[in-house]
C-alpha cells in the first residue's frame, strides 16, 4: 500500500462520493473489509491497538505532572518583572506553584500531583514525555496538530492514519472509533478524527456512549416505524443485496457503486454487533464499580474508557475517548480543561472524573493480560502558564511551550521520564518533543515506520508526521 505501485491502484473517492458515504451516519463506517486488504506493518509490533484519551482545553503540566520546587519558592514574586511578556490571553501575574501538592510515587520515585490519587498508583507502567510543546496556543488548531500533525483542517488524523496502515481485526466493527464527551464536541468538531485526503472509510465511526440501544446514529430503523421488526428487516436487506447485485453487474467495475454496497452491508452487520459491544450490563459488578458507570459526574467518562477496552478485545484498531467538550465559558465549571478563572475549581472536577476513568482503565487492561498489547495515550492540546491569571489570581493561561503527555502499555516502559521544561514549567528545554515524535513513536510500536506510511496527494507524498518526527526509543522496552 505504501509504494508507487499501490498508490496508482488505491481507488480513490471523490467529495461528492464522499459525502454520499457520509450521510445518514453510515459513511465512516463503509468499506472496512473492503479496502483493508493488502495492508501490512513494516516491522514486528509491540501493540496491536491503541487508546487515546484526549484531555481538550489545556491541561495544565504544573498541576498534574511537571513537579517545579523552583515555582513554590518564588511563590507570588512578579514572573515578569520587566514587563515585557504578553501571554497568549493576559500579561503574566505572579508565579503560582501548583494547586495540589506534589509527591513521589511507586518504585520510580516519579512526581504526580495530589489531584491523581488513583492515577498515580499506575505511575510504574506510565511513561512521561515532560517536554511537549505545539505550534499554536489556540485549541482548535492545537488540537489539530495533536490530532493529525498540523494546525490547518483537512489532514487525516492519527487514527485514520493507523487504520490506512493495518486495517481492523473485526469485518462486523469498524477499525477507528471515537467516544465524545457526552456534553458536545473538542474544539475544532469532528475535523480531529477525519480522514482528510485518505479514503473517507478511514475515517472515525463515533459512537455514543450514553445511548447503549442506539449506540450509532441513524443505524436502527425510527420508532416510526413498528411494523419493522427483525425478521422482515432481514428479508429486506436481502432482497436490496440482490438488486444491488444486479445493478453492479450491469456496470461493471465501479468503486464507488461498490462502496455504497459495501456500507449498506456493514450498517446490517453493526445493527447486531454494535449494541452488543455498547451494552455493558455483562460486566461484572465488581468492574462496573472500578469504572464508577453510577456516578453523574465520573460515570459518563468511566463508561467511555469501560467501552474502549470492549472496542480493542474485539479487534477495533484505534479508540480515541474525549476528557471535555468545547473551550465556552463557565456555567458551574468549564466544560474542559480552559481553566482562565478558577483553575482549582475546573481543574477539581476534572481530575476527578480523568482520575478514576483512566486508572481504571489501566487496572483493567492490565488484569485481563491487555496491557501489553494496548497502547494508551493520554494528552491535551497545549499547557497552561506558570504565573497566575484573573481578578482572583486562580486562573491560569494557554501555554504552547510546554506541557506533558503520558503512555502507558503496548511496549511502553513504566516507570520513565523524557525531557524537561525550564525551571518555573514555562518552556520545553530538553529534548522539546512535538506531537510528529509523539505519533512516530506510536506508528513504531504498531510497527509501522512513520517514513514509510505515505499517500501520494496533490503532488506530495503526504504522511502523518510530514518531514519532521523521531522515535522517542527512551519510552520504549
Amino acid at each position: 500500500m505504501f509504494d508507487t505501485q499501490a498508490k496508482q491502484t488505491m481507488p480513490m473517492i471523490n467529495r461528492r462520493t464522499m459525502l454520499k458515504l457520509t450521510g445518514g451516519g453510515l459513511g465512516s463506517v463503509a468499506l472496512s473489509a473492503m479496502l483493508q486488504a493488502e495492508q501490512a506493518a513494516h516491522h514486528a509490533a509491540k501493540a496491536k491497538s491503541v487508546i487515546q484519551i484526549f484531555c481538550p482545553g489545556g491541561m495544565s503540566h504544573v498541576d498534574t505532572f511537571d513537579y517545579k520546587p523552583e515555582l513554590t519558592k518564588r511563590a507570588g514574586k512578579p514572573f515578569d518583572p520587566d514587563g515585557k511578556l504578553q501571554f497568549f490571553a493576559s500579561k503574566p501575574g505572579n508565579c503560582q506553584p501548583g494547586f495540589w501538592k506534589f509527591r513521589q510515587h511507586g518504585e520510580s520515585g516519579l512526581w504526580m500531583s495530589d489531584l491523581f490519587p488513583k492515577l498515580s498508583t499506575c505511575i510504574d507502567d506510565m511513561a512521561f514525555v515532560y517536554s511537549m510543546h505545539s505550534k499554536t496556543a489556540l485549541h482548535g488548531p492545537a488540537c489539530f496538530m495533536m490530532n493529525t500533525g498540523f494546525t490547518l483542517p483537512g489532514f487525516p488524523s492519527m487514527g485514520s492514519w493507523v487504520t490506512y496502515g493495518l486495517g481492523s481485526e473485526n469485518k462486523d466493527l469498524p477499525s477507528f472509533v471515537v467516544l465524545p464527551d457526552p456534553r458536545g464536541l473538542p474544539p475544532g468538531g469532528i475535523i480531529n478524527w477525519g480522514a482528510g485526503f485518505l479514503p473517507a472509510v478511514h475515517q472515525a465511526t463515533t459512537l455514543d456512549a450514553t445511548d447503549p440501544q442506539n449506540p450509532i446514529v441513524d443505524l436502527f430503523p425510527s420508532g416510526e416505524s413498528p411494523d419493522l421488526d427483525a425478521s422482515s428487516e432481514a428479508d429486506g436487506l436481502e432482497f436490496l443485496q440482490q438488486l444491488n447485485k444486479r445493478h453492479l453487474a450491469q456496470r461493471g467495475h465501479n468503486t464507488d457503486l461498490e462502496a455504497r454496497i459495501a456500507a449498506y452491508e456493514l450498517a446490517a452487520r453493526l445493527q447486531l454487533s454494535a449494541p452488543e459491544v455498547a451494552d455493558t450490563s455483562s460486566e461484572s459488578i465488581t468492574t462496573q464499580r472500578e469504572f464508577q458507570l453510577d456516578d453523574p459526574d465520573i460515570g459518563p467518562f468511566g463508561r467511555q474508557c469501560l467501552l474502549a477496552r470492549r472496542l480493542i478485545e474485539r479487534g477495533v484498531r484505534f479508540v480515541q475517548i474525549y476528557c471535555g467538550a468545547e473551550n465556552t465559558t463557565a456555567q458551574k465549571i468549564r466544560p474542559n480543561w480552559d481553566s482562565h478563572e478558577d483553575l482549582p475549581r475546573d481543574h477539581g472536577y476534572w481530575g476527578r472524573v480523568l482520575d478514576t476513568g483512566a486508572s481504571a482503565l489501566l487496572n483493567d487492561l492490565k488484569t485481563r493480560g491487555l496491557l501489553d498489547e494496548t497502547l494508551v495515550i493520554c494528552t491535551t492540546e497545549f499547557g497552561r502558564q506558570p504565573a497566575a491569571q484573573g481578578a482572583r489570581a486562580a486562573g491560569r493561561d494557554h501555554n504552547s511551550g510546554a506541557f506533558t503527555a503520558w503512555l502507558a502499555g503496548g511496549g511502553i516502559k513504566g516507570g520513565v521520564g523524557f525531557g524537561a521544561t525550564d525551571d518555573l514549567g514555562y518552556q520545553a528545554v530538553e529534548h522539546p518533543a512535538y506531537s510528529y515524535d509523539l505519533h512516530a513513536t506510536a506508528l513504531h510500536l504498531l510497527g509501522l515506520n512513520h517514513e514509510k506510511l505515505t499517500f501520494y496527494h496533490n503532488g506530495i507524498e503526504r504522511r502523518l508526521t510530514d518531514v519532521h518526527g523521531h522515535v522517542i526509543h527512551d519510552l520504549l522496552v
